[in-house]
């Protein structure tokens, strides 16, 4: 779960700069389906490889990291009896 709190810390701090609200727990059916697909968009190859700018070994841990969050995300709606939304780009 430590992986799923740091990633909304992360998008929080973004949300605050642009001036959207912040997601907090418990997590909403509504916050689940917009982190699901704020890390279905990360997992895509284009956003996953930086469009080539980094090499496949970065790629690689930048998709594990991202890839612990959605397990964290799946166990969170599992324990609280929540709908987990399909990540196309899931591994």
């Amino acid at each position: 779960m430590r992986s799923l709190k740091r990633y909304i810390e992360t998008r929080n701090h973004w949300n605050g700069i642009f001036g959207k609200g912040s997601i907090t727990f418990p997590l909403s059916q509504q916050n689940i389906q917009e982190l699901a697909e704020s890390l279905d968009s990360e997992l895509s190859p284009e956003n996953l490889h930086c469009d080539g700018e980094i090499s496949h070994s970065e790629a690689m841990a930048k998709g594990n990291r991202l890839m612990n969050i959605v397990y964290d995300l799946e166990d969170y709606c599992n324990k609280n009896g929540k709908t987990m939304p399909t990540i196309y780009e899931a591994w």
